[in-house]
């Protein structure tokens, strides 16, 4: 099947830090992936993975249980995909330190997205993640470590301070930090190879790269999700990384959540002139040069952030991507393949229309009704894609579980799971997000606290507002970064502006009075109590 493909190994990257799938929803998109051309994931739990004893806090509210852990991983085998847990422990370690608990170990007090290099108690943290998850998953090869856009380094307190010593750099200080991670992971489990992203170490000198004994531990992920990626400069820096001893190299495209923080729709030609481009760097190069690819799909920008392509969205991008780099390029069998698969009468090629901000998915309506069918190609273009998008928010937002009890999963020679996958009529074949989907009629503009307390908590494990967050005042707070700082910022800006419509409501009647009054429009909503989210931090909310 992979004959004509560089890459040996194709990870379907699973990022769980926002609409986390049900068990039961992996049970049916598995054998998909694995028809699709994959033999691999990448799953990235962040806070869904069970964690237990003094990193308990850690967990999110739906996480996973070690049941269902176990049971994604017997999934994962019945259809012959690999899976390589991913564990961030140096940057996007938000889900870590806005925890009051471990506040102290940030490396910039306000920020809690980097951890502290200089603290014994921060290697310790990692290394007991990182022991928890190697527990559960005890047949794995590889353990991505993350260390990826590690933002304000060298900015904290005890960095200064060690890089005012001759010859340090926040280069040396990050590589020592790599160092002692992987170190920790080969102590832990000798077979295990940790896996890093490699934005790091891009730009450092090869001396110091080859001296720092880094090479020898890990293997990096070389990721680009641009459509126009220079393939020449990617083939000089994997000429580089060998010469500094690194034995093997990963590559890391993307089939959604790269061109946008609130896209709905990935746009499928975009991520298909990556891959073009990928293919083209392993060409370059002698076979098995690389090891492998990761498809990612990143489902939040960052931990804090808003959802951008949820993954029933994403599959015909996926599908798309994953037979141009079986076959080496998207020709018409490729795409009637896809078409086969999924279930639909055409794969529809055009990027998604971009929407204002605040406004519903193209062709999604607040009120009930059937879901749009993805079959209909009478409509022209721009209204097909409408069609598309709305289909697969609906698909998204509406369904639960519904297969019949006791049917049991589909294994990966079963064909009936994914010819029919993207057929909104087939009940059997329903998505099925933790706890229940939001219906569609429960859709609200993204600024009413509304869709905050009701849809994401029930269908998704946060509470963000999905939407840009200058729309309204109240989105604005109620985005603020979830951390006991801005947890009191947000608060603090909500009296304020109950209390600036309170001074405008109260305002006479009648004929204009002097001043520059102004009255907003819509009614007014009073400040509530204070109401927990799902991730145990509080904000202040407007009371339904």
């Amino acid at each position: 099947m992979s004959g004509s493909t560089p890459f040996k190994m194709r990870l379907v990257h699973l990022d769980l830090k926002g609409a986390p799938p049900k068990v039961s929803y992996l049970s049916e998109i598995f054998p998909l992936f694995r028809a699709l051309g994959a033999n691999g994931l990448l799953i990235e739990y962040e806070d869904m993975f069970p964690y237990e004893g003094s990193l308990r806090l850690l967990r999110a509210k739906y996480a996973y249980s070690p049941s269902e852990i176990k049971e994604i991983l017997h999934l994962a085998g019945l259809n012959e995909l690999e899976v390589i847990p991913l564990v961030q422990t140096f940057g996007h370690m938000e889900f870590v330190l806005k925890h009051a608990a471990f506040a102290h170990l940030r490396e910039v007090g306000p920020f809690p997205c980097t951890l502290n290099p200089h603290e014994a108690e921060s290697l310790a943290l990692v290394g007991a993640m990182i022991d928890q998850v190697l527990e559960l998953h005890p047949g794995t090869r590889w353990l991505h470590v993350g260390c990826d856009e590690v933002y304000y380094l060298g900015e904290g307190e005890a960095s200064r301070r060690w890089l005012q010593q001759e010859q340090n750099s926040t280069g040396k200080l990050c590589l020592s930090h790599m160092r002692a991670v992987a170190s920790r992971v080969q102590a832990r489990r000798p077979s295990v190879t940790p896996l890093v992203w490699d934005d790091m170490l891009r730009d450092l000198p090869e001396d110091q790269l080859a001296a720092s004994g880094v090479p020898q531990l890990v293997e990096p992920v070389l990721w680009d999700y641009t459509a126009d990626l220079d393939v020449h400069s990617k083939v000089l820096l994997m000429q580089k990384y060998w010469r500094c001893g690194f034995p093997q190299l990963w590559a890391a495209s993307a089939f959604k959540g790269a061109t946008g923080p609130s896209q709905a729709v990935p746009p499928i030609k975009h991520h298909l002139r990556n891959h073009v481009q990928w293919l083209q760097v392993a060409g370059s190069r002698p076979t098995d040069s690389l090891q492998g690819i990761i498809l990612t799909g990143w489902q939040r920008y960052d931990h804090f952030s808003v959802l951008c392509e949820l993954l029933p969205a994403g599959v015909p991008s996926l599908a798309a991507c994953l037979q141009l780099l079986l076959r080496g390029g998207f020709d018409g069998d490729a795409k009637a393949k896809v078409e086969n698969l999924l279930g639909i009468s055409n794969l529809e090629m055009m990027d998604p229309v971009r929407q204002a901000p605040c406004s519903p998915p193209p062709g999604l309506s607040a009120g009930r009704g059937p879901a749009p069918s993805l079959a209909a190609t009478s409509l022209p273009l721009s209204h097909k894609s409408a069609s598309i998008c709305a289909a697969l928010w609906t698909r998204c937002w509406r369904a639960t579980r519904t297969s019949p009890a006791g049917s049991a999963p589909t294994t990966a020679g079963g064909s009936s799971s994914t010819r029919s996958w993207f057929s909104t009529s087939s009940p059997q074949h329903s998505a099925s997000w933790r706890s229940g989907a939001p219906s569609c009629r429960s859709w609200r503009l993204p600024y009413s606290w509304l869709s905050t307390r009701m849809p994401w908590k029930s269908g998704w494990r946060r509470t963000c507002t999905p939407a840009c967050s200058g729309c309204k005042l109240y989105s604005l707070a109620g985005t603020l970064l979830r951390t006991p700082e801005g947890t009191a910022h947000a608060r603090g800006l909500l009296l304020w502006a109950g209390g600036l419509w309170a001074h405008v409501s109260a305002a006479p009647c009648g004929p204009a009075v002097s001043g520059p009054h102004t009255v907003p429009e819509g009614p007014g909503q009073p400040l509530g109590e204070r109401l927990e989210n799902t991730e145990g931090s509080s904000t202040g909310r407007p009371a339904l």
